[in-house]
């Protein structure tokens, strides 16, 4: 099984960038990597991808040098074990605001003693050329459970949540959780500002590294004051659309167009 190098660089407090992919597309994660990113997280919830592309997406990660992560629609055994079976080294799981959340994302993710995936010798144990027994121990080292945090139900549980031993860290949903508190899409707002700060301290206080979904190199800078070093910089779609329209204007502007 491949090395996790994400979770390798979290470990060693190694600042890392990711981005979420929603185009379900293997050249999108190539020029990721070659962007010099370290993970990418592979949308099931917001997207219509098949679990044939997310292979195909995993792959492209995997020779990109990026940790393929997968953000799941539901924690669902069928769903998990197909993510990990395609060669996921992580999944992330969106909504979480109960610990037995967690708990069944965890049973399905890990092989026996940690919980209870269907045993399969498929790709990411490289078709048994190795003894299972050995692929069954690495695997459990490698896979990651990332819980997303994005209510605030769940920021009120999340010393809980952040409890469980198979937590690799957490990161925050502040646009969701800025709908839960009466005011969508205003990240910025004091009560979202402030629900993120109890999230932070929490994961400090559980020894579980923080992430967040910078907005903005000010966002950023506030966070790494606060010892984050696990940034992940919006989606594909958004930053293509940007640089697109950025460029456009820069041309337009140039040749005195409004």
């Amino acid at each position: 099984m491949r090395m996790n190098t994400l979770k390798e660089k979290i470990a060693r407090k190694q600042q890392v960038f990711g981005l979420f992919v929603s185009i379900p597309h293997p050249i999108i994660i190539e020029m990721i990597g070659h962007a010099d990113y370290d993970f990418v997280i592979i949308d099931l919830e917001h997207t219509a991808t098949s679990m044939e592309s997310v292979e195909e997406l995993i792959r492209a990660a995997e020779g990109a040098g990026l940790t393929p992560l997968v953000r799941i629609s539901n924690i669902e055994r069928t769903e998990i074990l197909k993510v990990l079976d395609c060669g996921a080294q992580g999944i992330v799981i969106p909504h979480v605001e109960t610990l037995s959340q967690v708990k069944e994302a965890a049973h399905h993710a890990y092989y026996h003693p940690l919980g209870m995936r269907s045993l399969n010798s498929g790709r990411p144990g490289v078709f048994g050329k190795f003894p299972l027994t050995e692929y069954v121990s690495e695997a459990n080292a490698q896979v990651m459970i990332v819980p997303m945090i994005e209510s605030i139900k769940g920021v009120r549980q999340s010393p809980e949540i952040l409890s469980h031993p198979q937590v690799s860290f957490v990161l925050e949903g502040a646009a969701d959780l800025s709908q839960s508190l009466g005011v969508p899409w205003q990240t910025d707002h004091p009560d979202v500002r402030e629900a993120l700060n109890v999230l932070h301290e929490t994961a400090q206080q559980s020894g579980i590294p923080y992430a967040t979904v910078t907005r903005g190199i000010e966002d950023m800078t506030v966070w790494r004051e606060r010892n984050v070093h696990i940034y992940v910089l919006g989606d594909d779609r958004n930053t293509a659309f940007r640089a697109y329209a950025q460029k456009r204007n820069d041309y337009r502007n140039a040749g005195g167009l409004m």
